[in-house]
């Protein structure tokens, strides 16, 4: 029957959950396209003698092998989208290297979409702020929208955007939101806070209202 190879192939990736890439059927692939094949040169015979000889009896025929191949199309299109959509996620998933077990199961163009986006994942990250920003990392929101920060060195007052002003002081912990973070990011007078926030992260708990 028509298009059965077709929508096997949407069903084999249907099966599989997410995160997960099946291997590439490339034998699948090549016989839709090959079904595909045969249907268009079909069509090109009946349309040729619907036109030579009037035989408007093959015109259901026609329109019928056309669907078929508008349907392959469609699912070909999307069993090789969703692998692409895959593959994006296991880069934020692995990082910029798979593991073998996960390139044994692409195909060659497909590893090569993969490092074309790896590149351009890593360029644009190095294009957000000086030093670049990883934006792989942290993916998950916080807990909470308070941390405590540790100053490594005195810096006396600091007002923050809701209008509270703190005492920095060396070795002393404050209360803070991520705004004092961000805030504190573009001043060099504040570039400790940066440093900070790196400790604050590893050695103090996030405190919860």
């Amino acid at each position: 029957m028509f298009c059965e190879k077709a929508v096997e192939l949407v069903r084999e990736l249907h099966r599989m959950s997410d995160g997960q890439l099946p291997a590439f059927n490339e034998d699948g692939l090549r016989q839709v396209l090959q079904e595909m094949q045969t249907l268009y040169e079909q069509n090109q015979r009946d349309v040729n003698e619907v036109k030579s000889e009037g035989r408007a009896d093959l015109i259901p025929s026609i329109k019928l092998r056309h669907c078929c191949l508008l349907r392959n199309q469609r699912c070909l299109t999307a069993y090789l989208y969703d692998r692409v959509l895959r593959i994006r996620a296991l880069r934020w998933a692995y990082g910029s290297v798979l593991p073998g077990s996960v390139q044994f199961h692409m195909c060659a163009e497909e590893l090569q979409w993969f490092s074309q986006y790896r590149k351009s994942l890593a360029s644009f990250m190095r294009s957000l702020r000086d030093g670049g920003l990883d934006i792989t990392q942290d993916m998950k929101p916080p807990k909470s929208l308070y941390i405590e920060v540790r100053c490594l060195k005195d810096h006396g007052e600091f007002e923050i955007d809701d209008g509270t002003v703190i005492l920095l002081k060396k070795n002393s912990q404050v209360r803070a939101g991520n705004c004092f973070i961000h805030m504190s990011r573009p001043s060099p007078q504040t570039q400790h806070t940066t440093n900070a926030r790196k400790a604050s992260l590893t050695s103090c708990p996030a405190v919860v209202d």
